[in-house]
């Protein structure tokens, strides 16, 4: 057991291959969806994150600007691009007449699907050159992961 690393020397390193090899593969699947996004549905990544976060239950143009840190004219006009695409649609609030509900459209839902369709796809790909052993490895890596993960929200 003298080779073995301490646990410390063993956290280290995986910190360091954490730095490594998540933000790089992250920053890959995002490229990929963005272009996915650009490429074959004409949206600006702008667009394309208004219409994430309405499907994650963000509903007004004042939410969308606080969660992008963007101004409000700014998410106006890209909310407008997207009412006139189809994409998503406004109802206005029956109780305050002043605020307007955002909503994904079939389309826009349809849009979303597509692009994620599209990477998961590609992800298949990406992962296909894998051993069956590696992905066993691979999987339980990422179980750890989603348990640390947890830990760290629940702080």
């Amino acid at each position: 057991m003298l080779n073995e690393p301490l646990p410390a020397e063993q956290l280290e390193q995986v910190i360091d291959r954490f730095w490594e090899t998540v933000p790089p593969l992250w920053n890959q699947v995002r490229a990929h969806i963005r272009a996915v996004a650009a490429a074959e549905f004409g949206l600006t990544v702008e667009q394309f994150h208004i219409l994430r976060h309405i499907r994650r239950g963000v509903t007004s143009v004042s939410e969308l600007a606080a969660a992008k840190q963007i101004s409000r004219p700014a998410v106006s006009q890209a909310v407008d691009g997207l009412v006139q695409r189809g994409l998503i649609s406004r109802t206005p609030n029956l109780v305050d007449r002043r605020c307007v509900q955002l909503e994904l459209t079939p389309a826009g839902s349809a849009l979303l699907a597509a692009v994620f369709e599209n990477t998961h796809a590609w992800m298949k790909e990406q992962l296909a050159g894998l051993t069956p052993g590696e992905l066993a490895e691979l999987l339980g890596a990422l179980e750890a992961l989603k348990k640390v993960q947890a830990r760290w929200s629940a702080e």
